[in-house]
Order: structure tokens, then C-alpha cells, then sequence
């Protein structure tokens, strides 16, 4: 079988090129590919070759990590899977692909494409929750309402059932999404001090606000990927004794999927994290308006169905 994978070959130019796929291994599936995702603030800067974490990118290259789709075929020693399921894996924008049986995620019925594709950035978000493990009573400010910043209001709501959770962003559609995802109100600027913060935005101003809002030995985690602005500490830091932690991949994708694809469809909002869609065929100059243009918070990319 032959197999479709966008590549960069250089900054800013992208194509598609054909490849064999060898046969199904043991413990391999082979899927099809039904929906992709774009992630914004990963993918442009490889696109662009302006990425920090890879100052001398080699090509061709490829992006992108999100995709849902059926399986087609099952190595003999495949337990977890049938031909016909669905699932997540991390391959990026392919049409057909193996996968090992033990990075795929196994996806319920009735769950839509998106609720599917936002499971992995799910669990990212909410391994940096994780790590300040916040108590019901406790106040949260989070700075960022991009992809992150949104998915960890709505892990914070939904998982931890935090009382008190306050977003900043200075774009007013995604404050008010930040509210319908569970956030109880917006920030203004007051004596209010907070147990907690999470930095989702990659933003100095925003980093600076988190540190003077938190109280003495408060807790922050930086969960933007810093391919903005670079990040510095203030007097404010050290003065309250403050705990910064990183966070990274998510904590366990197919723990996190348990509960994800049980809380998700009760928070129908989160499907308006897609603000666009774009068919397959058209991804290289999708990527092309998104160099140019104002950026969406998520692409959703459908391929064509194959009977």
C-alpha cells in the first residue's frame, strides 16, 4: 500500500509525497486516516523554520501529531484492536499509516472527531494541572486562553472542580469561551491574590502578572512551550518564596482518554476550539494562509472516505 505524508521541504514550502508502506508487523496496525488536526503554535514555527527547539532543521521534514482514524488491517499478536475501530495515534498529516499497537488510543463510539483529536492536548493541559493538584477551594488565575490555556480551564472545572478559576486574555472571543469551558470569571485588576496560576501563554507581561497575583508560597506551572517571548523571573519570585514548575507531554494518554471521552461530550463547547476546517487535499496552502492571516485557535483537517 502506498501512502500520502505532507512534508516541509524547505521553510515555508510544503508538498505532498508518495510512499510504500511495508506489511503489518506483529504488534502494527494499519489505518486510515479520518481527521487530522493543526496545532497552531507547534506547527507554524516548523513551517516557517523559525521553530527555537530547532535552530538547523533538516528536510524534508514532517509535522503534526494529531490523528484519528479506523484500522484497516492488525499484526498477528494485536490484541486491543479488530478492523473497523477507531482510534488516536500521533502520526501527523498522513493518509494511511502504521502505528504500534501501544501508542494507539482506542476511541468509543459516539465520540465526534473533535472531541477525539482534543484528547491528546487534553492530557498536555492537564499534566501541568496535575502537578499543583489544586483543592476544591483553592483560586486559580490562568493567563493564555489559546488551545492550553482553555483546555486547562476545562480540566480544572470538570477534574478538579476548583470553586474559584480567573482567565486573562486580551482577546475577548476567547474569554468568553474560557467562561462556557468552566472559568468563573475573567481578570480585572483588583487586590485578589491567588493559591495558584498557570502560565498558558508565553508571554513575559502575563508571567510577571502570575507572580505578583499569587500568594506567599503559591504555586505556577509554565505550560506554554516558550516560542514567543522568553520567560524571566521578578523580585516577586523569590520575595514570596513562590514554586515554579514545567510541564510538558501529556501525563498518560490512554489513562486520560478514560475520562476524557466521558466528560467531553457533556461540554459540547469544546468543539468550537476548531475554528476552522480544511479538506486534506488542501493543506499546504491552508498552511500557506495560516503564514499570512490571523491564526485560529485549531485547524480540523477531514480526509476522503474510502469505500
Amino acid at each position: 500500500m502506498h501512502q500520502h505524508r505532507l512534508q516541509v521541504t524547505a521553510a515555508r514550502s510544503l508538498t505532498w509525497t508518495r510512499h510504500h508502506l511495508p506489511p503489518v508487523q506483529a504488534h502494527e496496525l494499519l489505518v486510515r486516516t479520518i481527521a487530522g488536526a493543526i496545532s497552531i503554535g507547534a506547527e507554524l514555527p516548523q513551517v516557517r523554520g523559525d521553530d527555537p527547539t530547532d535552530p538547523a532543521p533538516v528536510y524534508p521534514k514532517e509535522t503534526g501529531y494529531e490523528s484519528y482514524a479506523t484500522v484497516l488491517a492488525v499484526g498477528d499478536n494485536v490484541t486491543r484492536f479488530q478492523v473497523g475501530d477507531r482510534l488516536l495515534a500521533f502520526y501527523g498529516h498522513q493518509d494511511v499509516a502504521l502505528v504500534e499497537e501501544s501508542k494507539a488510543i482506542p476511541v468509543p463510539d459516539g465520540i465526534s472527531p473533535k472531541l477525539a483529536l482534543l484528547n491528546i492536548l487534553s492530557c498536555d493541559a492537564a499534566k501541568g494541572v496535575r502537578k499543583l493538584a489544586p483543592r476544591t477551594t483553592d483560586s486559580v488565575l490562568v493567563t493564555g486562553m489559546g488551545v492550553m490555556g482553555l483546555l486547562t480551564v476545562f480540566y480544572l472545572r470538570h477534574f478538579y472542580h476548583v470553586d474559584r478559576i480567573v482567565v486573562f486574555d486580551p482577546d475577548p472571543v476567547r474569554s468568553s469561551l474560557a467562561l462556557s469551558l468552566g472559568a468563573h470569571a475573567l481578570y480585572s485588576d483588583t487586590d485578589e491574590t491567588f493559591t495558584h496560576a498557570l502560565e498558558c501563554s508565553a508571554r513575559q507581561d502575563a508571567f510577571v502578572l502570575l507572580q505578583e497575583k499569587l500568594v506567599p508560597h503559591g504555586q505556577l506551572c509554565i505550560l506554554s512551550d516558550g516560542n514567543h517571548e522568553t520567560l524571566s523571573l521578578t523580585p516577586a519570585f523569590y520575595e514570596k518564596e513562590l514554586r515554579l514548575v514545567g510541564s510538558s507531554d501529556g501525563w498518560d494518554y490512554q489513562e486520560h482518554a478514560a475520562w476524557f471521552f466521558k466528560t467531553a461530550p457533556h461540554v459540547p463547547r469544546l468543539e468550537h476550539l476548531f475554528e476552522q476546517t480544511v479538506a486534506s487535499n488542501d493543506l499546504a496552502e491552508c498552511f500557506e494562509r495560516l503564514l499570512t492571516d490571523a491564526t485560529p485557535l485549531k485547524v480540523l483537517v477531514l480526509y476522503p472516505s474510502v469505500d
